[in-house]
Formats: C-alpha cells, structure tokens, sequence
C-alpha cells in the first residue's frame, strides 16, 4: 500500500480564468461568492457532488441559502468543537467551496463544552425533537402551497375597494416574493438542524471502531447503520407498488417502454374500470410521493415527478416485467439489518472490556438512532419543498414573460434573486404610474448572453481542487459526504501519472464484484441512455435514480465519501459501487467494458 505523503499544492484560484466572452454573465454572480486574491491561501474543492453543472444565477441561491444555514448549525448553534461553516465561490459556473477548521487546543476546548450542553440535548431527545422537526416542515410545506399566485388586474378588484383594504395589489407581488424566499432559506435552517449531528455521531462511532479495530474497512463499519427506514425511499416504493397493482388489475400490457406518460394515461382511461382504479392507485402515491424531483435539488430544471412523470413511468415497465416473472420488488431491508446484527454482535466480542462494550453499545444505538434524519430529510427539503419554491419562483417568470420582460418564463432563472426583486418593483412602479416598465429593455439581452455562458462552460472541465492542501481535515461532511481526505487529494493529484494504469481506485462503497459496458452518465438528461446490465459511471448519483438502479449492475461516482448519498444508496440496494475516485468519469471511455470491485473500492478498465 502506498504510504501517504504531503501531497504538493492544486492550482490557485488566481489562475483559473473566466472563458473568454463569458466575462458579463461570470460578474452577475454576487460579489461576496466571487474569488479573491486572498483565497489563494485557502484550499477549495469543487463540489461536484450537488452542482454537476454549471449553475445559473437565479440557482446560486440554492448554495447561498444552503451554506449559510449549514455555518449557522455549524459554528452558531451546535458549535462543532473543530470546524466552523464553509464557504463558497463560483467560477464559469461551478461552485467551489472550502472548510474552516478549528485548530487553536484552547478554542476547540471552550467550543467542545458548547456543543456539549446542545448536542448532548438533541441526541437525550433526539424522537421528540425530529417529531416537532416534521411538523415544522410540514407547517412549512403548507405556508408555502398558500402562497397566492402573483397576478397584476388592469384594475384593483372592487371588492378589495369596498373592503377598505388599503393595500394595492402590486405591493402582495413583493411581499409573495420575499415570503418565497424566505421560507426557502427558513427551510434549509431546518434542514442543516440535526443533520450534522447524524454523521457526527456516525463518526463517533468510525473513531472507536478504527482504533478498537485496526483492520476493521470503512465499508464493514457502514454496513453496521445499513438497512435503514428512510422517507426518501419510498417514492420509489410507491413505484413497485404501481407495478404490482397493474399486474393485479390486469392493465399491465398497457406499460411498456418507449411510450409516453400521456400516452399510458390515455390508454388507461379507455380501459374500463381496472384502468380508473389504477389511475386512482397513482394518484394516492403521486399525494405526496411524487414530490420528489430528478435531481438533488438544486437546479431549477430538476423537475419533480410530478411537474413531469416520464421518470416514474420510465421505471414502471420493468418492474411489472420482474413481477410476472415472479421476484421480489422489496428492497433488502430485513436482509441488511441481519447482516448487520451479526456484524455488530462479531466485532463486540473483539472487545476486551465491560467499559469498551458499554461505550460501543451506546454508540452503535445512537448511530441507528439518528441515521434515517441522514437520509430522510431530504424528501421534505431538498424535494418537495424546494420544487414549491422554484415553481412559485416561475410564476413571477409568467408573469414577467406576460409583460415583455423576456420572451419564457424559465428565463427568470437567468437572473440571480437580487435581480428578481428588482424586475418585480420595476414591474410594481409601472403597474403604478402607468408607464412602461423599463425590464423589456434590460433583460433579454442579459438573459441571452447568460443563456449562451451556461452552455460555453459546460464544454469546459473544471479542477476538482484549488489552492494548497490543509493540514487538517476535521468536517464531518467534508469527510463523510464528499469523501474529502489527504489519501483521496494526494490519488487526485497523482490523476495524471496514474493515467496509463487501467485501474482506479475510490472508497469501497458497497460489496460486490461485477463487469460490464460501462455508460458515462453527467447529467440526469443523459439518464436514459442507460440499459439494461451497464455499469453506471457519474459525478454522483442520488436516491432518487432508484428507478434506473434496476437496469444497471453497478455503478461508480467521481465524488463522495462512504456516508454519501450515492454510497448509502447503492448499500440499501445492494449494488456494487465504488464512489469518490476523482476522475473515473474522465478516464473510463463510454462503453468500455469495466471490473467494479465494490469491496476493495477498485475499478479495472478491461478493454
């Protein structure tokens, strides 16, 4: 095994420049999350993981909130005894970001007896606390739904007139928007409330374990938490149960692949009463089950299944044909908490103590605790609340569209949230003084020189890192989620010698040994190129990609460390995986035939 070293420095954030002609839309992102000079002394890395794709300005707003909400648990809250928030820059579109750890003996000292007084709390109370969490998001969920549709009359509506109202109805477009973005930065306070506690808990526990049990891997330590409960499962549940309920009905020549949602729909209602039973079937799941997008929650065009149904219905032939023929559709939940029974009962005998078993029972119940929030927060978060706020968010796009501002409603997107505001008070000044809004002019032109950058640096590549690599590495998101770690920077920075090699090595995501074509997958456009036995080769994958889990036969991601999504998922499913190798999406050709060691964490490029 190779001894790790001090791996020498990536390129500094200073000699990364913006594509040529893209210089108006790269300023139009906010001043606070450009580089500096001062940001060279600073390591970064490109977080790949939720933004894969050059990001828009109205979507910048998604890492503003999330970052800021993330800090504010971090360094306010909870008060991580060893690291504060993170920090992030954008540059051609793809967002950087960077920890700050805590190091001063004495500092980490007075944070640890914080943490202890709040932390400690959560986790004596951790039921109750995520019970009232539900709720809140809920609650949350319910406000936004509530949000009237933002609409300008040629007149205020006599009613509100003779209800002595005294407030125009241009002035509810503004308060509509700052109460959307409000919630939508409210949510991720929500989000960020017990999260990091998940995985530093989880991380507690990795700590006792390596040291309790030195040749103990990574992955034997995650599936000790496998075979977890977890709301953002169950869409893809609902889809099985769609299966069999067709099957049952009899309706299930009607699914096949290729056709269109509209079409299956159409051929349903003409099917008599098995086909409306169906359709009733699907809207139980679609209430709230489809309120989950394509993505991860990020990026406005991500849209949820059930803005746009062709990924369900996508995932719906094949599970019929796996129940005709007989197999199980369940996922191996009780499979994986035997598996991981045995597991934890194997490794507490290796103790030698009461006092090491006893602390090694606490933290293993904990950990199983506290992980389903890991997972089963984002159902409410990153999906169906987030589709809320970006469809309320393209009603003001119709509306701005309606006036000439630009010629779609999804340019809105182009602009970033500051500029919105502004649009829409231009649009509430104009609506008032009965003079044309000055948008009509302004916009169109930005939006299509922004329009044309998202595409130009997408035909670019982008360093997984800047600037000089830290002594110190102590965020438990940095290390579990994106897999950050001096042994993955120093395999980062050997990419280039290590190029004639055909093999690849990432975290040993998930056990299993398979070979097959692998398909470069970068964007969830190119999701249905997959078929059929391909090995799935992505910058990251997502739990909601579960339908398509049942072609591939394994999968590889450039990014993410043993608790990341991608690895947790592929886990619950069983599938084979190695995440975190770097740079598998570059040097893996589509179609190669490729080896996927999901154990030993290694891939091998067969021809």
């Amino acid at each position: 095994m190779r001894k790790p070293t001090k791996p020498k420095g990536f390129p500094l954030p200073s000699t990364l420049q913006v594509i040529p002609g893209t210089e108006r839309a790269q300023v139009a992102y906010p001043y606070y999350i450009q580089f500096s000079e001062a940001d060279d002394e600073r390591f970064w890395f490109y977080n790949s993981m939720h933004f894969p794709e050059p990001m828009s300005a109205f979507d910048m707003v998604t890492a503003e909130a999330a970052y800021c909400a993330l800090g504010s648990a971090n360094t306010r809250v909870h008060c991580l005894p060893t690291t504060l928030g993170i920090d992030h820059r954008i540059i051609n579109g793809r967002v950087y970001i960077g920890g700050n750890a805590v190091t001063d003996p004495a500092e980490i000292a007075r944070r640890t007896e914080q943490f202890q007084k709040r932390a400690f709390y959560y986790y004596e109370n951790w039921e109750r606390l995520y019970e009232q969490w539900r709720k809140k998001m809920l609650a949350l969920i319910k406000d936004a739904q509530a949000l009237p549709k933002p609409e300008l009359p040629e007149f205020e509506p006599l009613a509100n007139v003779h209800a002595g109202r005294g407030v125009a109805s241009n002035h509810y477009l503004l308060d509509t928007y700052q109460r959307t973005l409000e919630g939508y930065f409210r949510m991720w306070h929500h989000h960020f409330e017990f999260l990091l506690l998940g995985y530093g808990a989880y991380l507690t526990f990795f700590g006792f374990c390596k040291k309790a049990f030195p040749e103990i891997t990574d992955q034997t330590i995650a599936r000790m938490v496998a075979g977890i409960e977890a709301e953002i499962f169950r869409p893809d549940e609902e889809l099985r149960r769609l299966a069999r309920c067709a099957v049952v009905l009899g309706v299930d020549a009607k699914f096949q692949d290729g056709l269109s949602a509209e079409a299956i729909i159409k051929s349903l209602q003409e099917a008599g009463e098995p086909g409306r039973e169906w359709l009733m079937e699907l809207e139980t799941s679609r209430n709230p089950w489809f309120n989950i997008n394509v993505g991860d929650g990020f990026y406005h065009y991500h849209r949820s299944w059930n803005d746009d149904l062709s990924m369900p219905f996508a995932g719906i032939p094949e599970y019929v044909r796996r129940v005709r023929a007989g197999e199980s559709l369940e996922r191996p939940v009780k499979k994986l908490q035997t598996e991981r029974h045995q597991l934890i009962e194997d490794y507490r005998e290796l103790l030698g103590t009461d006092e090491e078993r006893a602390a090694y029972d606490q933290m293993i119940s904990l950990a199983h605790r506290v992980f389903p929030y890991v997972e089963g927060h984002k159902f409410y978060c990153e999906h169906w609340y987030t589709n809320l706020f970006f469809n309320k968010i393209r009603e003001f796009g119709a509306l701005l569209a309606t006036n000439n501002f630009f010629s779609d409603a999804e340019d809105v997107f182009h602009l970033t949230h500051y500029e919105l505001e502004a649009a829409i008070i231009d649009l509430m000044t104009s609506w008032s003084s009965g003079s044309p809004p000055r948008g009509p002019a302004q916009w169109p032109k930005l939006v299509a020189e922004r329009r044309a950058a998202l595409k130009e640096w997408a035909k670019h590549e982008t360093p997984p890192a800047l600037g000089p690599v830290p002594d110190v590495i102590d965020d438990p998101a940095i290390v579990m989620l994106w897999g950050i770690t001096r042994e993955s920077l120093e395999t980062w920075l050997r990419a280039d010698s290590d190029e004639a090699s055909n093999e690849i090595r990432g975290f040993a995501a998930s056990s299993g040994v398979v070979e097959g074509p692998a398909r470069i997958v970068k964007s969830v456009a190119e999701i249905g190129r997959l078929q059929k036995g391909d090995i799935l080769v992505c910058p990251i994958t997502n739990p909601t990609w579960a339908p398509i889990f049942q072609k591939i036969a394994g999968a590889v991601s450039d990014i993410g460390g043993s608790m990341s999504h991608a690895a947790i998922v592929a886990r619950e499913f069983g599938l084979p995986a190695v995440v975190g190798t770097g740079n598998a999406t570059a040097r893996i050709k589509d179609g190669q035939r490729i080896r996927v060691d999901g154990g030993r964490g290694v891939i091998t490029i067969l021809q």
